[in-house]
């Protein structure tokens, strides 16, 4: 049964993952064939020169021409975690309180699982929408010192598992208000506005001095804004994101025994 109902989720949500996976495969191959004719364009560094906000907000910071500057904002400070948030916050929504709203998940809550069980099953399948994105990206950064660029293995896997880890945080939250208010829309708006909150607090946090003591009020600094690509994924950042993600997804099943399912 616990096999059956993972695979109805992820069934249903088959085609949208195998076109982000396709999309940001294709995209992550054009950054890396892109590197040769940019790795020599000192003009470029002059973007993030005198801590630039508006290329800080898009994720450039420091040396843009460097093997980890250019992937890092090209790729992992801001759309790889863009399209697995879309995915992990979008299922985590729909999970309990989508289901709820559309009146399937009172057929769902007849089935001989525990509530805590389900939701148990439910965030497994919400972590397993996020690998393909995350993983296909990693693979096709790999293919890196075909065209000049090199980045180490280590530190690409623990910017992988980051991004991954921060996907999990983010749709455990949106299962969570969902589970509480029994409404898509709000678990999407509230997670969201969170989601970009944070983002912006550790994108800033290098080049204006006011926000800098508070990056680590954000998720993102501990998945991307700390250098990974350069120094890897610390054990404690990574403790840091499993451990909101266990929270929050505890949070979550307390709150399913508690909602009124239609």
């Amino acid at each position: 049964m616990r096999a059956d109902t993972t695979r109805l989720d992820l069934r249903l949500r088959r085609r949208s993952l195998i076109g982000y996976t396709l999309g940001m495969a294709l995209y992550a191959f054009i950054v890396v064939a892109l590197y040769p004719s940019f790795k020599n364009d000192a003009s470029l560094n002059r973007l993030t020169e005198n801590g630039n906000t508006v290329a800080a907000l898009f994720g450039a910071t420091g040396s843009l021409t460097s093997s980890s500057g250019w992937l890092n904002s090209n790729l992992y400070a801001n759309f790889v975690p863009l399209i697995v948030l879309l995915l992990a916050i979008g299922y985590g929504a729909a999970s309990i309180a989508g289901q709820n709203e559309d009146g399937t998940l009172g057929l769902v809550a007849t089935l001989p699982l525990s509530r805590r069980r389900l939701v148990a099953e439910k965030f497994a399948t919400m972590c397993l929408q996020a690998v393909p994105v995350a993983l296909v990206t990693m693979l096709c950064v790999l293919a890196g010192p075909g065209f000049e660029l090199h980045i180490g293995i280590g530190n690409l896997i623990g910017t992988t598992v980051g991004v991954l880890l921060l996907a999990i945080d983010f749709g455990a939250l949106a299962m969570l208000i969902g589970a509480v208010t029994g409404s898509r829309g709000t678990a999407l708006g509230i997670t969201s506005a969170i989601a970009a909150a944070c983002y912006i607090i550790s994108s800033l946090a290098p080049v204006v001095d006011w926000i800098h003591p508070i990056r680590f009020a954000s998720p993102f600094f501990y998945a991307v804004g700390d250098g990974q690509l350069l120094r890897g994924l610390s054990a404690g950042w990574a403790g840091v994101l499993a451990g909101v993600a266990i929270v929050l997804g505890l949070a979550a099943a307390e709150a399913f025994d508690r909602l009124d399912v239609h």
